[in-house]
């Protein structure tokens, strides 16, 4: 009889144990300061960092970070956060956010594997970025792809609500008398006929823009080839609007008549060109067009950049605003809503027990990774860029 190591007890059938606490993690997180063009955002606010310090995170932020957001150094260092102004030992932490994609020579700054959490913004993206961040096996998370329990992209759709509503606002400011503008108040006064207002979009930048229209009391028109989305858009504003399908002969007609014309339309590459310059030739001397999607190409054919410094021009009498970053004017706003869209999932990613589990438990956050390790797991980056990609499905289990 051979003997064997293991005793009666131990042969017998056993019952299986499952894991059941989940060792919770703590996060090192570092904040740089923006050093990208007009970027005026941080990602979190002091009382977004005081939850995580409170829960025994560590926070690292580069002296200044918070300035352009009005957020001051004291107001984070008295919410618990380092302040350093070493910008080298913000970029050895751990885990890093930003707003905007870090440049290659921030990527050098960063040690193998860190955890990055930024947007992506892959139409200014080049090969060279991905291979970058490949060659130090960062693991890597776009704001954009963050998805909600409903399906939606909540960093997306809330940058959208500040830019349909921001959209307005600024077509207001500029339809005031000055070297071109008509000289209207946006709204409706009694005995004047309200101002005319064309939305081209009915996502969440077309809604919130025609909300804020209508309650300014202007007349607004909503073009989208999307029944569903308009009928959406009905629903969500409560009462029965102007809408339409994208037919050239009334928009073009309610073209003619508008004061203000927004262009809020995605497209899958880019935006769809919907506005001839034949048509904003037809357009009222003095009206204004605010291009909300020119950061994807924009939709009228006029459109052209510009920047937050100049950010209008005049073309066929119409007077244009085409400033690709639109929320980054209103980056205190912005940055609240970056911040309280980010904190719960670092919490969340804390809780399961680092990134690795965090991924298995939330299908939401697993969606957000477009590199893992290195490992390209994003296939319209793929197919975008002609990189390898795998499906994190089958690298996460």
């Amino acid at each position: 009889m051979s003997i064997s190591p293991f005793t009666k007890e131990q042969l017998l059938p056993q019952e299986e144990k499952l894991e059941i606490a989940r060792q919770k993690s703590q996060l090192f997180i570092g904040i740089p300061k923006e050093t990208s063009f007009q970027e005026r955002r941080i990602c979190l606010t002091p009382d977004a960092v005081n939850s995580l310090t409170y829960l025994g995170h560590r926070v690292m932020i580069e002296a200044g970070a918070g300035a352009s957001s009005s957020y001051s150094d004291r107001e984070y260092s008295e919410a618990g956060a380092e302040i350093t102004q070493n910008t080298k030992k913000v970029f050895s932490c751990p885990m890093l956010l930003k707003v905007e994609p870090p440049t290659t020579a921030e990527i050098e700054m960063m040690n193998p594997k860190t955890i990055l959490l930024s947007a992506i913004q892959l139409k200014t993206r080049k090969k060279s970025y991905f291979e970058a961040l490949s060659r130090k096996k960062i693991t890597a998370l776009a704001f954009e792809y963050l998805k909600d329990e409903d399906g939606s992209y909540p960093a997306v759709k809330s940058l959208s609500e500040i830019a349909g509503t921001a959209s307005i606002l600024i077509a207001a400011e500029l339809m005031i008398t000055n070297e071109f503008g008509k000289g209207l108040l946006f709204g409706n006064i009694t005995g004047v006929p309200p101002t005319e207002v064309v939305i081209i979009g009915a996502g969440a930048a077309g809604e919130f823009a025609a909300k804020t229209a209508i309650g300014l009391g202007a007349s607004v028109k909503i073009f989208d080839n999307s029944i569903t989305k308009l009928r959406r858009l009905q629903n969500n504003l409560n009462q029965r609007i102007f809408t339409s399908t994208i037919q050239q002969k009334s928009l073009l007609k309610a073209l003619r008549r508008c004061d203000v014309a927004i262009g809020a339309m995605r497209g899958i590459e880019r935006s769809p060109v919907i506005v001839t310059q034949t048509m904003v030739e037809h357009m009222k001397r003095g009206a204004v067009i605010v291009d909300i999607s020119i950061d994807t190409g924009g939709c009228f054919e006029t459109s052209e950049v510009t920047t937050h410094e100049k950010p209008t021009f005049i073309k066929n009498n119409v007077l244009h605003y085409c400033v690709p970053n639109i929320p980054s004017r209103y980056s205190k706003t912005a940055s609240l809503s970056i911040s309280n869209i980010i904190t719960p999932y670092l919490i969340q990613l804390a809780e399961d027990g680092g990134i690795e589990s965090a991924i298995r438990c939330n299908a939401g956050l697993k969606n957000g990774i477009y590199l893992y390790h290195g490992i390209l797991t994003n296939k319209a980056i793929g197919d975008w860029f002609d990189l390898p990609d795998n499906d994190i499905n089958l690298i996460v289990f």
